[in-house]
């Protein structure tokens, strides 16, 4: 095993009628004034927004509103809302949505608590000293990014699709109702069960020493993962399946299902955000789709891992089969899986065909973004990625 620090400072609220505790959990921050941020309608169809509006007003809490939010979250609205929150002197941001918006969020933090421009973040030719405190109402499980240190922003100009990573940005309270996911699409649900998947697949798929108590839990939480998004593919408002799945999502990606390992691959992740940032595909789809051909590019550096998932997570449990295909039925179940709940597994499937120009593009900017080169579980390079992009088309 590795060494590793783990901090998860967010306080985490979940059950019925959570979100009836905004104000109080406020106005426990220290919080004076607050900037709402939410997307571009769910929480008003449901009543999401109203209720918080209430919850602050209740509580003696003023508060400023910005929606619009939408997926794969652009530059140029996390720039109004630096703008509206410094004009407003607020001092606490409320995120009502998914990772879109809580990853907006968080960038507007970001800018207002520091000066300069807050794409050099994302760029990383500055680091961020701080950032506006954060606090989320959770509508969607799937990023994560309500326990996470991670916000992802699009550069609606141009395309270009950055992550910055700081513990400043981690919320201070998390709000998780699960029944405030019973009226998502399916396949909005699809994505972001193949979100909170990846999340700790990234992490795991790794030629890194591990921690077997890390392996585990991370199994178990795949499993469940599996397991539930079946249910509520069926039964959408089963309470059960969405709190199995709202808390999977959280303890994906807050650093527990990675801790003692080499921080893990997230080649996929890299590569679907190129994808995402060129297309505007759906995050959770875009990654179903260039998964399998990642795995089957790099299963034979990782193999031990490969028939491993295979086995504890995916429940292969043919004797007779070699190693490399015991990996190979691993990845061929879960991208069974990824169409039993609609999701694709081809840029086909996913409803783009990038030129070659642009495959070679994505495959440029993916090395760029990682300085040359990324991954765990192989070491990949830009003729690597143009050839997992080739193979996924």
């Amino acid at each position: 095993m590795n060494d590793f620090e783990y901090y998860a400072p967010t306080h985490v609220v979940f059950g019925r009628h959570s979100e009836e505790k905004l104000g109080e959990l406020v106005v426990a921050a220290g919080a004076h004034k607050v900037l709402l941020h939410y997307g571009s309608g769910s929480v008003k169809r449901t009543g999401v927004l109203d209720r918080a509006k209430q919850s602050l007003s209740v509580a003696g809490i003023e508060y400023v509103e910005l929606g619009g939010v939408v997926p794969n979250p652009h530059l140029s609205l996390v720039r109004k809302g630096i703008e509206l929150a410094c004009t407003n002197k607020v001092d606490f941001i409320v995120a009502l949505g998914g990772g879109s918006v809580i990853d907006s969020a968080k960038a507007i933090g970001y800018g207002v608590a520091n000066k300069g421009d807050v794409w050099d973040f994302y760029l990383r030719t500055r680091k961020p000293t701080a950032c506006l405190p954060i606090g989320v109402v959770l509508t969607i499980s799937a990023a994560g990014s309500e326990m996470s240190n991670s916000s992802v922003i699009t550069d609606d100009s141009c395309g270009d699709k950055r992550s910055c990573n700081t513990n400043f940005a981690r919320p201070i309270f998390a709000i998780m109702n699960p029944e405030l996911l019973y009226t998502l699409p399916e396949y909005q649900t699809a994505c972001g069960t193949t979100d909170i998947l990846m999340h700790t697949m990234e992490r795991y798929f790794t030629s890194g020493s591990t921690m077997e108590l890390t392996d585990s839990l991370a199994e178990a939480l795949m499993r469940t993962v599996l397991d539930a998004g079946l249910i509520v593919t069926s039964d959408p408002t089963n309470y059960d399946a969405r709190a199995e799945l709202m808390w999977a999502s959280s303890l994906s990606h807050n650093g527990l299902t990675g801790c003692g390992g080499d921080g893990g691959d997230f080649v996929s992740h890299n590569l679907e955000h190129q994808m995402s940032g060129m297309f505007d595909v759906a995050h959770g789809a875009g990654l179903a789709a260039i998964w399998g051909s990642w795995a089957r590019y790099v299963y034979k550096d990782c193999l031990s891992r490969f028939v491993r998932f295979a086995h504890n997570v995916m429940r292969i449990s043919d004797t007779t089969l070699s190693e490399e295909d015991i990996a190979l039925a691993g990845i061929c179940a879960l991208e069974d899986y990824f169409h039993r709940i609609g999701m694709p597994i081809t840029m086909k499937e996913l409803g783009i065909t990038p030129t070659n120009k642009q495959l070679h593009e994505m495959a440029r900017q993916c090395a760029k973004v990682n300085g040359g080169s990324k991954g765990s579980a192989k070491l990949l390079y830009e003729q690597d990625f143009l050839a997992i992009y080739r193979m996924a088309l």
